[in-house]
């Protein structure tokens, strides 16, 4: 049987103005994909439109855990920006081609390559690398970039299960 899990975390670091760099940690799926699209499109809001996300903690990715990140790459150029995804898991990448999702989507290898290329003639300077650390409930309320958040999705728990 598959251990699933309600829990789907993000830590945030902003290493230049306007880039988040967001580590998800845990599944994306049916239950978790809405409050990724909700906590990092408040990033993406809150001032940071150039967004990578770093998928290396990231289990399991279903079609609904896909149409998040789409949602997330329309986000972020509704606003001049841009999504990245580094670390993308092997089978999560095979999704991404076969659906050509990554003609749009641009996969990096490090986080630092994706920050190269979403600065690339944007900065002059290097700015002063940012962290906050800090844990909440998921429900994008409105926080700076820079957080850590939990999000937990009590509305979508499982039913019981036949026997």
């Amino acid at each position: 049987m598959t251990d699933v899990t309600d829990t789907l975390q993000l830590t945030v670091q902003q290493p230049r103005p306007g880039l988040a760099i967001a580590t998800v940690a845990g599944d994306v799926d049916a239950r978790t994909a809405d409050n990724l699209r909700r906590e990092a499109s408040g990033i993406i809001q809150q001032g940071c439109p150039r967004l990578v996300l770093d998928l290396s903690q990231v289990g399991f990715c279903d079609s609904a855990g896909l149409s998040a990140l789409i949602g997330l790459w329309h986000t972020a150029q509704a606003v001049g920006g841009a999504l990245g995804l580094v670390n993308v898991p092997d089978r999560l990448m095979r999704m991404l081609v076969l659906t050509g999702v990554d003609a749009v989507l641009p996969v990096h290898a490090t986080p630092a390559e994706a920050v190269t290329s979403m600065t690339a003639g944007l900065f002059t300077s290097t700015g002063e690398h940012g962290s906050i650390t800090r844990a909440s409930a998921g429900g994008g309320s409105g926080e700076p970039t820079g957080v850590q958040r939990t999000a937990r999705d009590s509305a979508h728990s499982p039913s019981a299960e036949p026997s």
